[in-house]
């Protein structure tokens, strides 16, 4: 067992209260469903919470619709690793945190001519963190902040939104995905 999971194993009173496992298993089900339409050519973003998630992009509502249902379908056939993708918010954090961690690490203490002797084993730190971080991001994606069991999950609606950008700037386009537990 590796420390992300001996640590989520800890952490399971937690990341398994409902309000919690809601968000989870929604930002699972907004990652499966931008995956399927990364596959078709669209470019989103989304964002989860308790309720469902928002995709933002300009999709076709009708599509939405089908691939958050096919999405929902292939996880609960076992395809748990939609629930993770390279784009996530998690892995920009992990690697915020561990170049961040590093830098000051590296550098605490360190009047400037010291700083720059130390600069190339700094930098080579911060690389390798680099090359490290969307594998633990993954790993963080997997066991705290997604989760690929969909349980009772469904989508109860999608509902399309624009606003008008200021000057001219175009329109942004968003859905909201509303997603409720089955009734056991």
């Amino acid at each position: 067992m590796s420390p992300i999971e001996q640590l989520a194993k800890h952490a399971a009173p937690l990341l398994l209260q409902p309000v919690i496992l809601r968000i989870r298993r929604n930002h699972g089900l907004e990652h499966a469903t931008i995956h399927i339409l990364n596959r078709q050519g669209y470019r989103l973003s989304g964002r989860s919470d308790s309720d469902g998630f928002y995709l933002l992009g300009d999709v076709p509502s009708e599509l939405i619709e089908k691939v958050a249902a096919e999405a929902l379908e292939r996880m609960a056939a076992g395809e748990t690793d939609l629930a993770v993708h390279p784009n996530c918010g998690t892995n920009l954090v992990t690697a915020s945190f561990l170049a961040t961690a590093v830098g000051f690490l590296g550098f605490a203490g360190l009047g400037r001519r010291q700083a720059w002797k130390r600069f190339n084993t700094v930098m080579t730190l911060l690389t390798l963190v680099l090359m490290i971080a969307p594998a633990l991001g993954g790993e963080l994606q997997r066991h705290f902040t997604t989760a690929g069991d969909v349980g009772g999950l469904q989508v109860a609606s999608v509902k399309r939104h624009s606003w008008q950008l200021p000057f001219n700037l175009g329109r942004v386009v968003f859905h909201r995905v509303a997603t409720q537990q089955a009734q056991a």
